[in-house]
């Protein structure tokens, strides 16, 4: 690959823009970015990545091995059919968008091209994201090697079926908002027994660090891992007690089927305003 294309300069573009220079699997200058008038944010990727910023899209496309489009997905119709004239059957989109379909990236370009669906989350920002991706027929065995490169930048990547993509959404998508809900509550938690709050946080922090390092490393599940650690009559036992009175676990499932089932309908939703029924 040898030029990358961003269409929106935000904290997602962001984040894979170190990634991809970090690791340097390219370098700032094989990197071009655009977003709709924000000048300073451009010279300020500028300054720290140095990278190419631009609002003359041939300037942006001309040879690009692939476009990733990082808007707001309202912005979807709009920027689409503002550069569809410079894409070519070679070129590939990369969409980290939020509800919108490989069905109506295709549509709005209006040209048989490869596209992926990307669904990172924003722990990209310190590498650590979880990424599912869809492809459609279209991409090349090169293609999908270099796009799980793109996304390994920032963290795990794994392929999956479009049909799938809602459901990553609902679980790692959003579940990074889950876990700093948790972390809220433990917080008040430790202020109301009395804790320092910069060492409870050091502590909630290096908490949440070795348990999810013992779910990674071992070979035993999840709630065998708990009930090794809730000795009968024991402190554990007791909170667990009182979550379990809350019924904290069903909670958290229906928050991730909840979440799963908004991201179906912001789709549905697009896909309406895009083509409406005449």
């Amino acid at each position: 690959m040898k030029k990358l294309a961003f269409i929106g300069a935000g904290s997602m573009a962001e984040a894979m823009i170190s990634g991809i220079v970090e690791s340097q699997l390219l370098t700032g200058k094989q990197i071009w970015v655009t977003n709709r008038s924000n000048q300073e944010k451009l010279d300020n990727l500028n300054q720290k990545y140095g990278v190419n910023g631009t609002y003359e899209l041939s300037e942006l496309l001309e040879n690009a091995d692939a476009v990733i489009l990082a808007m707001k997905p309202k912005d979807t119709a709009t920027a689409i059919s503002q550069i569809r004239s410079y894409l070519t059957e070679n070129t590939m989109l990369i969409s980290v968008l939020a509800g919108v379909s490989i069905e109506n990236i295709e549509l709005l370009a209006e040209k048989k091209l490869p596209v992926v669906r990307a669904m990172p989350n924003t722990s990209a920002t310190v590498g650590k994201s979880a990424t599912g991706l869809a492809i459609n027929n279209r991409v090349s065995d090169r293609q999908k090697d270099i796009v799980q490169t793109i996304f390994e930048t920032v963290g795990l990547t794994t392929f999956v079926e479009e049909s799938q993509i809602d459901a990553i959404t609902g679980l790692s998508g959003s579940g990074p908002a889950y876990i700093y809900y948790l972390i809220e509550a433990m917080e008040k938690g430790a202020d109301e027994i009395g804790l320092d709050k910069q060492v409870a946080k050091e502590l909630i922090v290096q908490t949440l660090l070795g348990a999810a390092e013992m779910v990674a490393t071992s070979t035993k599940p999840s709630q065998q891992l708990r009930a090794e650690v809730t000795s009968p009559g024991g402190t554990t036992e007791a909170g667990i007690r009182v979550l379990e009175s809350f019924d904290v676990q069903k909670a958290f499932i229906n928050c991730i089927k909840e979440a799963t089932a908004q991201s179906k309908r912001l789709g549905i939703a697009l896909s309406d305003e895009l083509y409406p029924v005449k």
